[in-house]
């Protein structure tokens, strides 16, 4: 026996709950994903998602729509007569007629300990934060943004040196394997759900351009969960005047240290690229210009001259 299951999902993270699912010997009836987006540098080329070439690969359908809030398109999926939906990362919000139409509901892969964690970014935000676990909750879902019962959740502790890159690995994998789990216990009628905690909700706004720049003003703990938690991309940054001319550079890793002596934040304390920050102050590890490859700090400082007492930011 096997479900049919509608998957939406649409980047890389989602990519690999599809593949298990298929794996897993269920019927992809269909695959919803976000419409082909301009690609490349200059924006010329236009690419279908990971989670349409991955649904293309396996021979599976993909449909696109802008919006599910017409009648034609709420139709069509009915017309799929599913047994559930599978959404991992979509990127549409599902309106209730969608919700309604799999005979045994939609479940979410949602990639925090709900409710902390509601929202877009929630990989990003938990570092940011400075959180200790994060995890997965497989959640029916329901109106609301990640406000559905869950089902099942796999907790994961977090280090204070994973960034965000890793962990959207960690949790896409853990993800797959979790909603695997879920569909089977599905199929045999027996995948109670609990009301999400009414205490401790949080929101997990997408990543605005601009809080990616660095503030050393802030305790160094903080700087350096800044700079995991938007490593590798869109990359933390700060501003270094090079040659007359200030320059981006994006951070990808620091630790932190305690300063020999006090100093202004943003104050460059020696000449490896310890930097002051309100409290405590931050080892600079991994740099990459714009258009550059990411260095090591000693192989950032070869190239470029930052003396001590240099304020950067």
């Amino acid at each position: 026996m096997s479900l049919r299951i509608i998957f939406m999902g649409t980047p890389d993270y989602a990519a690999p709950t599809l593949e298990a699912l298929h794996a897993a010997g269920h019927t992809i009836v269909a695959v919803y994903s976000q419409p082909p987006r301009p690609a490349g540098r200059r924006g010329l080329e236009v690419l279908p998602s990971p989670v349409h070439r991955m649904a293309e690969s396996l021979g599976i359908p993909v449909f696109t729509p802008k919006t599910l809030k017409s009648e034609e398109e709420q139709a069509a999926f009915r017309a799929l007569d599913a047994d559930a939906a599978v959404v991992v990362a979509y990127g549409l919000l599902l309106p209730k007629p969608i919700l309604d139409a799999p005979r045994l509901g939609a479940w979410n892969g949602h990639a925090s300990l709900l409710p902390r964690w509601r929202g877009a970014a929630p990989i990003q935000r938990a570092i940011m934060a400075g959180d200790s676990e994060t995890g997965v909750m497989i959640m029916k879902m329901d109106e609301g943004l990640d406000t559905g019962p869950v089902a099942l959740t796999k907790k994961l502790p977090l280090s204070d040196t994973v960034t965000a890159g890793e962990l959207h690995d960690q949790l896409s994998a853990l993800t797959a394997r979790l909603m695997v789990e879920a569909m089977a216990r599905l199929e045999r009628g027996a995948l109670p759900v609990t009301p999400q905690a009414e205490a401790g909700i949080t929101y997990a706004a997408k990543i605005a351009k601009t809080e990616t720049r660095v503030d050393f003003s802030r305790p160094a703990e903080e700087v350096r969960n800044h700079v995991r938690g938007l490593a590798p991309s869109p990359g933390a940054w700060f501003e270094l005047l090079h040659n007359g001319r200030a320059e981006r550079v994006k951070l990808l890793a620091t630790e932190v240290e305690d300063p020999p002596s006090a100093a202004t934040p943003g104050t460059v304390l020696d000449d490896r690229l310890l930097i002051a920050c309100g409290q405590r102050a931050v080892r600079l590890l991994i740099l990459q210009k714009a258009g550059g490859k990411p260095l090591k700090v000693e192989d950032f400082v070869r190239g470029t001259q930052v003396p001590p007492g240099t304020v950067i930011g």
